[in-house]
């Protein structure tokens, strides 16, 4: 049996985009928290997650997680897959294939 998939050209209806980007981001600050996984560009990045939902601090757009994951998803592909992380992978393909 086909494994039931939604089309989200068809519908975004039972997709939890954001609150699966809002995972997402969890399981990225485990690393980019970490002071030795941590660079310049993931500091920037936090401070673009602090700022995302005041559009006052963004130039007028609302930037919030799944903005930022689909913003820059192939950044954080390679950060999982330097650290292996399978479950963030996937989860960042399921994000992808339905919300980006």
């Amino acid at each position: 049996m086909r494994e039931k998939v939604t089309d989200r050209y068809v519908t975004f209806k039972g997709i939890d985009g954001d609150g699966n980007a809002q995972k997402l981001v969890g399981m990225l600050r485990r690393y980019i928290d970490d002071p030795e996984h941590t660079n310049l560009f993931w500091e920037r990045f936090k401070d673009k997650l602090a700022a995302g939902a005041d559009p006052d601090r963004n130039g007028g757009r609302r930037l919030d997680e799944l903005f930022l994951v689909h913003s820059y998803i192939n950044n954080i592909r390679e950060l999982f897959e330097a650290q292996d992380d399978q479950e963030a992978l996937e989860l960042l393909e399921q994000v992808e294939a339905e919300s980006c």
